[in-house]
């Protein structure tokens, strides 16, 4: 005997209600009324003869059949989800979307992006910035440039390259009434900084060089991303901790110099990170290979 599938909008307003344990967010989330949903579940549960939630005056709870039965309905409607993903995304094989911080992108990614473009000319290459992290589920996004060690779960990670951290200038530094040429030295000029992820650089630089890490404290000049902290420095507003792969450009171009030998290697590295499920598409490996081959390159 075949059985009968149950409303879908019911079992749709049963996981979304189930999800959040309120009828009134399931409404929210699916853009209809509390009583709507009430009603939906309500049929669904003289469709299925089962109670499935414990209505209380401000609580809400599953019965134990609800409980045993919302593992097969939310399956099923992530089953859906990707399949509708994978469906719709047939027609944007020739589009690969990355995510990266912003600073990567101004200073390493984008002065090369145009040899990736000559090579795969089929491929029309978006990028897109933020500082948080990618939900792949829910973001339309088939990989981003993470900076870690590696690890994250349901996820394919693949190395690209660490980097170093180093005080770097204008040349114009050098000179002057205050010549940069120790370490000491630092305590006459003005430090550049970055807040959130590279907010303690200077004071682990400090560290390495045995210098006291108060001189991270004196008066200075703090930006919110790391390129235009460089920028600053490129145009003599003083000294910025620079990380490999955002200065290396500007070094090898005369723009910044390294003022002293001292280097500190980072505690993690960049990586390409993609869905184990969508790692291998062609797009998506033609770019891995050439993110691999270029990080590698000389700069």
């Amino acid at each position: 005997m075949t059985s009968r599938l149950p409303s879908l909008n019911g079992l749709r307003a049963f996981e979304a209600a189930a999800r959040h344990m309120s009828f009134t967010l399931a409404a929210s989330e699916l853009n209809v009324t509390q009583t709507a949903i009430s009603h939906q579940i309500r049929r669904l549960e003289e469709e299925l003869g089962v109670r499935l939630f414990v209505r209380q005056n401000r609580s809400l709870s599953l019965t134990p059949e609800a409980t045993e039965y919302l593992p097969g309905v939310r399956a099923a409607f992530n089953d859906l989800r990707l399949a509708t993903d994978r469906l719709l995304r047939r027609d944007d094989d020739h589009v690969l979307t990355v995510s990266t911080l912003a600073s990567l992108a101004a200073k390493w990614l984008l002065p090369r992006l145009s040899a990736f473009q000559e090579a795969h000319s089929g491929i029309d290459v978006r990028i897109t910035t933020s500082t948080s992290l990618v939900d792949f589920q829910r973001d339309k996004v088939d990989a981003a440039i993470r900076y870690g060690r590696g690890q994250w779960a349901g996820l394919r990670a693949d190395w690209l390259m660490a980097d170093e951290l180093f005080p770097v200038c204008s040349p114009s530094l050098l000179q002057g009434t205050k010549p940069l040429k120790c370490p000491e030295d630092l305590r006459d000029h003005t430090l550049l900084h970055t807040s959130n992820a590279n907010s303690d650089d200077w004071r682990l630089w400090l560290t390495a060089a045995g210098l006291p890490t108060d001189i991270s404290k004196q008066p200075g000049v703090t930006f919110d991303l790391l390129f235009v902290t460089i920028q600053a420095a490129i145009d003599g507003i003083g000294i910025a901790m620079g990380r490999t792969s955002y200065v290396q450009d500007d070094i090898a171009k005369g723009r910044l110099v390294v003022p002293f030998k001292i280097a500190l290697p980072a505690d993690a590295g960049f990586y390409l990170v993609s869905p184990q499920g969508r790692a291998d598409t062609p797009k998506l490996s033609a770019f891995r290979s050439w993110l691999g081959t270029t990080a590698h390159a000389a700069p």
